[in-house]
């Protein structure tokens, strides 16, 4: 059966849960929104913020605005209407966001490793290995990348046939449970890519696991317990985003599709389209001298 429209997961049968759920993922949705879009305007208008780590920050914050817009507005509008019906444009639009994006994430959060490592292993090179260009040309490798990754998955698995349920058991187009639907004999092609880019995630993951072990060694050997504190204070936020959403969205992706899926499957995917983007903010401006002085920069201008 060639699926016309997908019905994604309702939260609840009843009305009045529904709202309520609508309206706490409106509160969290809002929240998300506007710290990301605070470290942006932070980042581009405050002078003393325009080095290499914070031109990263800004892109994942601009990056983690669309992110979490990739899925959750569908979802608050399909609790307050009941109604659970996504097209199947709709559907591949989707999965194309969250592929692209996704991976464009993984690929800054590395480019960040990057900046990191050099910052502190190789820091008299620094001023040179991380000029302006060197750092745009990777930012724009990883929107490349994720556009690429994007289209090249949308482009296998609308190609194919779906076939029998056209219920999607997730709150989006989540990419495990349309595999599931698709005529096992011709996913071939789907795999394929599904390996190419998981080739690409774990290339990543190697990249940010090599810089932290020579990042940690050379902290290690810092003669200032002080210094030492300090310069592994930078690297904390980093480490525990990159943890986060690497790991959650390995384990949804590897744990196989059940037809009647737990609560664990139903959670799963929020750590990797919702809390990431709404966490960013908070973890980098609350452990973040910098972006505290620049903001209380910006309020103090505000107020004159």
């Amino acid at each position: 059966m060639e699926a016309a429209v997908f019905h994604l997961l309702e939260f609840s049968p009843s009305h009045k849960v529904q709202t309520v759920h609508a309206v706490l993922l409106l509160v969290v949705y809002l929240a998300a929104l506007m710290g990301n879009l605070l470290i942006f305007m932070l980042t581009v208008l405050d002078a003393r913020l325009q080095t290499p780590m914070y031109f990263f920050l800004r892109n994942l914050s601009f990056l983690d605005f669309c992110y979490i817009s990739t899925t959750v507005p569908k979802s608050i509008v399909n609790s307050f209407t009941h109604d659970s019906s996504i097209s199947v444009s709709g559907c591949a639009l989707q999965v194309f966001f969250i592929i692209d994006l996704g991976f464009t994430e993984m690929a800054i959060l590395t480019s960040m490793a990057c900046d990191r490592y050099v910052a502190i292993c190789q820091p008299l090179h620094y001023a040179a290995i991380m000029e302006h260009g060197a750092c745009v040309k990777m930012v724009a490798l990883s929107w490349l990348s994720g556009v690429v990754s994007g289209l090249t998955h949308v482009a296998a698995m609308f190609s194919l046939p779906f076939c029998g349920s056209n219920q999607v058991h997730q709150f989006f187009c989540d990419v495990p449970q349309l595999l599931s639907l698709l005529d096992s004999k011709v996913i071939i092609n789907e795999i394929r890519v599904i390996v190419f880019i998981t080739c690409l995630v774990i290339i990543c993951f190697a990249l940010i696991t090599l810089s932290y072990v020579y990042i940690f060694s050379t902290i290690m050997r810092i003669p200032s317990k002080e210094a030492r504190s300090k310069t592994f204070s930078t690297c904390i936020p980093h480490l525990v985003v990159v943890m986060l959403f690497l790991t959650s969205g390995s384990v949804a992706y590897v744990k196989p599709v059940s037809s009647s899926p737990s609560f664990v499957d139903l959670l799963l995917p929020v750590f990797y389209t919702i809390v990431p983007p709404t966490l960013n903010p908070i973890i980098y401006s609350l452990r973040n001298r910098d972006i505290k002085v620049a903001l209380g920069r910006q309020c103090v201008r505000e107020t004159d």
